[in-house]
């Protein structure tokens, strides 16, 4: 019985485990916010269609817009920008130059030539440490025929026109399927279009006939003429 009585002491004696803390809250992990886009970065929703700013008398398109435009490739936004009535300053160069582009965008294979006709795009002022030097006119950037910006000196270039003004060359295969379209619907570039297929069956580098290159030189002709005479085109799908 003396045992009965021990063993109920030591079981009423026993204490209860204290309760368990509550939970701590954490704070919920920090999203890392995106970075805000520059807007100078964003893609253009129209071409500019007003002079920016001018500089030494020429028009310029908008800096952001150069820099995009520059740093790229676009052959359809060129042809609209070259078109008859657009304000941007037709440059003329005076000699025959290598093609280098200093914002290090892509660059035509094929050098200015003398009379080729381009836009003026930027003006970099040459840099004569607060001097007055006589003839410096630091360097330009030109939008060429083609679709790719280059880079000269002021004395390689002239705004006075051309005689018989050239261009680089179009790169047809690169335009956008609704230019190609309006510009075959007009009969002179239709009827160059379907001889070039047929003297070239499909070939347009390496060893392709002198009737295939000559074609190739006309249909640029012919597509030049048509814009430089005000022709309408598409607004460019891909722009800068």
């Amino acid at each position: 019985m003396a045992l009965v009585s021990l063993t109920l002491a030591a079981c009423g004696g026993a204490k209860e485990p204290p309760p368990a803390p509550p939970p701590t809250a954490t704070a919920a992990p920090e999203v890392a916010s995106a970075a805000p886009i520059d807007p100078d970065d964003a893609p253009s929703t129209s071409l500019p269609s007003a002079c920016a700013g001018t500089d030494d008398k020429v028009c310029l398109p908008p800096k952001p817009f150069v820099k995009r435009l520059c740093a790229g490739f676009f052959p359809d936004a060129a042809l609209a920008m070259f078109k008859k009535g657009t304000p941007w300053t037709r440059g003329y160069l005076r000699m025959n130059v290598e093609a280098w582009n200093a914002s290090g965008g892509m660059s035509s294979s094929d050098k200015l030539v003398f009379d080729e006709e381009v836009l003026i795009v930027a003006h970099r002022s040459a840099d004569t440490g607060g001097m007055q030097v006589s003839g410096s006119t630091g360097s330009y950037d030109v939008l060429r025929w083609d679709g790719t910006c280059a880079s000269l000196m002021g004395e390689e270039v002239t705004t006075k026109a051309a005689p018989a003004p050239k261009h680089a060359k179009i790169p047809w295969k690169s335009l956008d399927d609704k230019i190609k379209e309006t510009l075959l619907n007009d009969a002179k570039i239709g009827k160059i279009a379907a001889d070039r297929k047929k003297e070239c069956k499909g070939a347009t580098s390496g060893d392709v006939s002198l009737k295939c290159v000559k074609a190739d030189e006309g249909l640029a002709n012919a597509v030049v003429d048509f814009v430089r005479g005000g022709g309408d085109i598409p607004s460019p799908a891909k722009l800068p």
